[in-house]
């Protein structure tokens, strides 16, 4: 007799997030949570909070929460936030984390196209829930967290304090039998080149991608060590990409995990030093608030692991990190990817040393487990392996959303001959890993040619007198498109920083060495006091274009 074409399905044998929750029960009981409230520190075992995941998972079917029905969340990074994370998708419910940082015009859209059921929300967004609930025609119920009192009702719709919910509906619950490819998450782009866009995952991609993330963490580099004994500080918004993975990765691996509330940077580094944090991920505005916050003189940082994402991490404010202690790395992943694609952990086999360790480490990274990635030419061909050919990163793995949710055409155009299309321009080299040199809309055309602005940024970076940069295409009549770098100066550099200035420093530092050719020179620089931010944190270089892309036209 032969094997059949399909195996067998067994209850208790789908990939599910029901697993990791198990797991912990079994090994790590004793994990320690803390959580950041406006009433101080709270800090409980996994065992409680297991038990409180299955009371929130009581208490949602008891108003009426059912199979696919949408769990939004409206919160800082918290263990409320972190239940829900459970409960909701365990449940047979699908977990949506909204943006805070979006309009309320796309809340507004966001909620209304994911027909989101419930909403949990932190009391610091209620004036915003009352003004955007009169549009969202399917919100039946609103549970706030983190206050004493909540009001009866908002708009019409029936509002519950999350704790009294916990004690008056919720108990013991039976979890129902979840099939691993039923949507247990969903979330929407930040929407910065037109309207969010929805991208949902189900049980099965969120569990490999835990398991792949925590594999390649724990054992990839002699770099990096992550352990059960390691201790974490959540940074990456729970609202952005499931906090890129990181709950459901440290909860495998068994991680103190600390959970700061709002994010202060102030109360960032005080929790670094009084937990003992030798672990934290986001984005590079994050990281520079850290290192330059006038509290940061104050604690020691040495031994904490910063995985940068988001955006490409400067060389400059890398160096400055590494100087403090702070060893930096790179990841790189999207909202459709769930998100983690590749983290620059240098593998042993490479033979890295402190000393050119920063050359690996900011390298867009080599794929983790399961992904299979390619940088391709226009016709979809591979560009060679050397580490200078730009082309488009394409990549298959088992957690990439399979559409765009009620965005057909939108699906089509990212999913073409079997490969997800994710707009990003890289290099690759021999051993596998990836530079990402721009997002296609922000690379400069000039003359026929591609300047990166990614490169052109960390080479600025270095400059003593640059704080932050941002280089931008501008509009040219002969070339069609010229860099222009936006600058914030540091204090004292303000008469300095000009545009023969960095034109020097970078003909000296990477032009006659070799690194960047001397057309790629910004044929102007521009000082402003701050630059704009999109709601994940990243410069907003859309504002930028609109603002300065015809500041060389301008000029005759």
């Amino acid at each position: 007799m032969g094997l059949p074409e399909k195996v067998l399905e067994r209850p208790g044998y789908n990939v599910t997030i029901h697993m990791i929750y198990h797991h912990a029960n079994t090994i790590f009981k004793d994990m320690e949570i803390v959580s950041r409230t406006k009433k101080g520190i709270l800090r409980y075992k996994w065992s409680d909070a297991a038990a409180r995941i299955e009371r929130l998972a009581a208490a949602l079917a008891a108003i009426g929460v059912g199979r696919l029905d949408r769990v939004a969340t409206m919160d800082w990074n918290t263990h409320w936030h972190y239940e829900t994370y459970f409960a909701a998708p365990m449940m047979g419910a699908v977990l949506h984390p909204i943006n805070i940082r979006l309009a309320p015009s796309e809340i507004v859209y966001i909620m209304n196209q994911a027909e989101d059921k419930v909403l949990i929300v932190n009391s610091d967004f209620l004036p915003l829930v009352q003004a955007i609930a009169p549009k969202i025609k399917s919100l039946e119920h609103i549970i706030v967290v983190d206050t004493d009192s909540v009001p009866d009702k908002i708009a019409g719709i029936p509002v519950y304090h999350y704790e009294d919910l916990l004690k008056e509906k919720g108990g013991s619950f039976e979890w129902p039998e979840v099939s691993e490819d039923q949507p247990a998450a969903m979330g929407y782009t930040s929407g910065t080149t037109g309207l969010p866009k929805g991208a949902y995952h189900s049980h099965k991609m969120i569990v490999l991608h835990a398991m792949s993330g925590a594999l390649y963490l724990a054992t990839a580099s002699d770099f990096v060590t992550i352990k059960s004994s390691t201790t974490i500080l959540h940074i990456v918004p729970m609202f952005h990409v499931y906090s890129w993975g990181l709950p459901y990765i440290v909860t495998l691996l068994g991680m103190k995990q600390v959970y700061p509330g709002k994010l202060d940077p102030a109360v960032l580094l005080k929790l670094i030093h009084e937990e003992k944090v030798n672990f934290t991920a986001g984005v590079p505005t994050i990281l520079y608030m850290l290192l330059t916050h006038p509290d940061a003189k104050k604690y020691d940082l040495r031994g904490l692991l910063f995985v940068n994402g988001g955006s490409a991490l400067p060389r400059g404010l890398a160096e400055l990190a590494m100087k403090m202690g702070i060893r930096v790395m790179v990841g790189y992943g999207m909202t459709e990817t769930a998100p983690i694609l590749t983290l620059a952990a240098p593998p042993s086999h490479l033979g890295v040393t402190e000393e050119n360790y920063l050359d690996y480490a900011l390298r867009t990274g080599w794929p983790i487990p399961l992904v299979h990635l390619q940088v391709v030419d226009p016709e979809g061909k591979p560009v060679p392996k050397d580490g200078k050919t730009m082309g488009e990163i394409v990549v298959r793995a088992p957690w990439i959303t399979p559409e765009y949710y009620m965005a057909p055409e939108k699906t089509e155009a990212a999913w073409r001959d079997g490969w997800f299309h994710t707009g990003d321009i890289a290099v690759w080299f021999p051993d596998g890993s990836i530079v990402i040199q721009d997002r296609d809309k922000d690379v400069i055309k000039s003359g026929g040619e591609w300047i990166s602005s990614v490169r052109l940024e960390d080479a600025i970076s270095q400059h003593p007198g640059v704080a932050q940069v941002a280089v931008i295409a501008a509009k040219h009549p002969k070339w069609q498109e010229r860099p222009v770098a936006i600058i914030v100066p540091k204090p004292g550099w303000e008469d300095k920083i000009t545009t023969e200035e960095i034109r020097n420093f970078l003909m000296k530092n990477y032009v006659e060495p070799g690194h960047i050719p001397k057309w790629w020179l910004p044929d102007k620089v521009v000082l402003v006091e701050q630059l704009p931010m999109t709601s994940v944190g990243k410069i907003n270089k859309r504002v930028l274009r609109e603002k300065f892309a015809n500041i060389l036209l301008e000029e005759g």
